[in-house]
């Protein structure tokens, strides 16, 4: 049965997937080509800066891959074999909750273990750590930034399976409902404390050495010696309309997930239920 859900879970998945990339494809992709046109001025103007300084200037290399190949082709694979994956792993959660939160439809529980999903493998992580469009960020950074930012996804699956976990032990003492609120307070209150202990990205050493101190690595203006502004800082609208659409894009792959795999998790429970009662009833009468 477990398989059988796993399967479902990861075609659930894939729709949810390619219904994501179609999303992000039309409305984040724009805001990707546009930070990636930002970091190429930006670029272009510390390469004059340079040279005018005196110092050298490295030649940039080809790109391997093109940016219509990169937004369709590997954009769209990507974002399929994710939805894959968080779908298997949806339906081993489903499967695990099953009979074990109450109970609940097939369908609601699906909707339930999506909400889940998309709080605890995305939007709590996001909320410490939000998405930068491809190429704005510090390149020094890039390993420390993702280690802290799946730190902060494995903590907060962890503390969300804990959470339903302490919700269970205290129902037959608390009543299902105060057993939740309680759950939830200690989940957020621990999330919290996370959150206020791991560093900004702003914080790490590579940022604070050039930029100094600041809540994000956001490229600042790009100014000359004497402190006039040459190129600017990356625009704050762009940034706020990529965070924007990568949440959104979130909600509908997760959302989808749900939607799709609750009814076909619902047949496949009816249907084992009746293949139940059908042997039940063939089985013969044993009179004493």
């Amino acid at each position: 049965m477990e398989g059988k859900f796993v399967l479902r879970g990861a075609l659930a998945g894939a729709a949810a997937g390619l219904i994501a990339f179609v999303f992000a494809r039309i409305f984040a992709e724009p805001q990707i080509q546009a930070a990636i046109d930002y970091e190429s001025g930006r670029d272009a103007a510390q390469d004059a800066l340079d040279k005018a300084a005196g110092l050298p200037v490295e030649a940039g290399g080809p790109d391997i891959f093109s940016r219509t190949l990169q937004a369709n082709i590997g954009a769209g694979a990507g974002l399929v074999l994710f939805g894959v994956a968080m779908g298997a792993l949806f339906a081993v959660a489903f499967a695990i909750c099953l009979g074990r939160v109450g109970k609940l439809r097939p369908r609601n529980l699906a909707m339930l273990v999506a909400l889940g999903g998309f709080l605890g493998v995305y939007f709590v992580p996001f909320l410490k750590y939000p998405a930068n469009p491809p190429s704005i960020g510090h390149e020094d950074t890039i390993h420390d930034r993702g280690n802290l930012y799946l730190a902060m996804v494995a903590c907060s699956i962890v503390l969300l399976i804990g959470a339903v976990l302490l919700g269970k032990r205290l129902r037959p003492r608390f009543g299902n409902w105060n057993a939740t609120l309680l759950a939830i307070a200690a989940y957020v209150a621990i999330i919290g404390v996370l959150m206020a202990v791991l560093p900004s990205v702003g914080h790490l050493a590579a940022n604070v050495e050039e930029y100094g101190r600041h809540a994000t690595e956001t490229p600042l203006p790009l100014t000359d010696a004497k402190g006039n502004i040459v190129y600017p800082g990356f625009d704050a609208d762009r940034l706020y309309a990529f965070r924007l659409y990568s949440v959104a894009a979130q909600v509908l792959l997760w959302g989808v997930i749900g939607l799709i795999f609750g009814p076909l998790a619902e047949r496949l429970l009816q249907a084992r239920k009746a293949r139940k009662v059908r042997t039940e009833q063939a089985e013969p009468v044993h009179t004493a």
